[in-house]
């Protein structure tokens, strides 16, 4: 039954081998003619016998067995020649298994060559295939979509619980290493080459100075209770008011003392500080000292929950932030990706650390690559059927098969006639 044109896509390929069989088989058929006419003239007194219309017979019986050779052969590959049970026949059918695993080795073997793909790789500009993906709108916003709403469910496989927990057991892991001194020692320099270490004292006398004034008066009660103590009921009511105020005058005179920039006290605050940070990187005693009270730090009840307490707001954060599409995480994201695409397309540091990269992926995986694109052209050949393995490769070179029937027909003609020929020249009349 012939599949409609409009539903056969071979329908095409159908009809051009229609046409090139009937021609060959009509070459052939022409040769059989002239072989019959080439007995039936000179029998019905049309022609006499001679040596051209021998010859001519000649060729013409060869053509006929040349061109019926070739069908045979050509056939046989893909069927039994009219239905016949012939011996090595259907040869393409019946060796499919083989058919595919050959093919497999040789598509993974000979194209697939790791001097093959690096050619094509080295042709192809990885970096600016995907900054242009990154910069079509469409495929960024839907990135951007995807990357944001994964957040709330990987939140979700995070139990609070768990994570919280996590947080606070993994930071005191994290620092708690045998290089934690030196690390935090090369941080603390660069904070003091930046002279953030100064904020962190006027932040302190800040704090000491507010502290005076909100505490002035229990500050000088407990001043003039110690000085009862040491001297005496009467000696406190006499001059511990005064002891009190002189006090808590110099105490704020010198934090004032303290805190100008230029101030020597600041100058010696710093050489402490500098001090402290190489005894924490060359002595090992104090490098240990040091990590331990860090670690007592992170380790204590209260860091911890307040470890905890980051994660709740930071999840309670991000998931209100993602149901707002002009929210920030969904901005940071777009601009990320943004950045990313120009750094594909300008840096070259990038571009060369992305092909390198791919490059070394794709050679790596190439063994396995090749193995398994061998195995899975192999089971795709095994799995067709018999019949139509064989319509199909003949749907694709049978057309030029057909070539090699009309050759064999017109060779097998040349030949004949021309063995005839010398046979004739060097027998004579025996040579019939």
């Amino acid at each position: 039954m012939t599949s409609h044109p409009h539903q056969d896509a071979d329908f095409a390929a159908r009809q051009t081998l229609r046409r090139y069989k009937n021609a060959a088989t009509g070459l052939v058929g022409l040769m059989a003619g002239v072989t019959v006419l080439g007995y039936a003239a000179p029998a019905a007194g049309w022609v006499r016998d001679g040596f051209w219309l021998e010859m001519l017979r000649a060729g013409a019986r060869a053509g006929v067995v040349g061109g019926l050779a070739d069908w045979f052969a050509v056939v046989a590959l893909f069927r039994r020649p009219m239905g016949l049970p012939i011996p090595h026949t259907a040869i393409l059918p019946a060796q499919k298994d083989r058919l595919g695993r050959a093919l497999g080795r040789f598509v993974a073997g000979q194209v697939f060559t790791q001097k093959e793909v690096e050619r094509v790789l080295g042709q192809v500009d990885l970096p600016a295939f995907l900054a242009d993906m990154l910069d079509d709108p469409g495929t960024r916003d839907a990135l951007v979509k995807s990357i944001t709403r994964s957040l709330p469910q990987m939140l979700d496989r995070l139990e609070d619980g768990r994570a919280s927990n996590a947080v606070a057991r993994i930071m005191p892991k994290l620092l708690g290493g045998s290089n934690l001194a030196p690390i935090i020692a090369r941080a603390l320099r660069s904070l003091v080459d930046d002279d953030k270490h100064q904020e962190v004292l006027s932040f302190l006398l800040e704090q000491i100075k507010d502290a005076l004034q909100s505490k002035e008066g229990a500050l000088r009660q407990m001043i003039e209770e110690r000085v009862r103590e040491q001297g005496g009921r009467l000696l406190g009511w006499a001059i511990g008011g005064s002891i009190a105020t002189k006090v808590l005058l110099a105490a704020a005179k010198e934090l004032e003392r303290i805190d100008p920039q230029n101030s020597s006290i600041r100058e010696g605050f710093t050489s402490w500080v500098r001090g402290q940070i190489d005894r924490i990187e060359t002595d090992p005693e104090k490098g240990k000292e040091f990590s331990q009270t860090i670690m007592g730090v992170l380790s204590h009840e209260s860091v911890v929950g307040w470890w905890g307490d980051i994660w709740q707001r930071f999840r309670r954060m991000v998931e209100a932030d993602v149901e707002d599409p002009e929210g920030r995480i969904a901005s940071v994201v777009q601009d990320a990706l943004e950045r990313m695409a120009a750094q594909m397309r300008y840096d070259q540091n990038m571009r060369q650390r992305i092909m390198d990269s791919v490059n070394r992926t794709v050679l790596k995986m190439l063994p396995f690559m090749r193995e398994r694109m061998a195995e899975f052209i192999a089971r795709v050949v095994s799995s067709w059927n018999a019949v139509e393995i064989a319509e199909k490769l003949e749907l694709r070179v049978g057309k030029d098969l057909q070539f090699i029937r009309f050759n064999g027909t017109l060779v097998g003609f040349g030949v004949g006639a021309l063995l005839f020929a010398v046979l004739r020249l060097l027998f004579g009349l025996n040579a019939q």
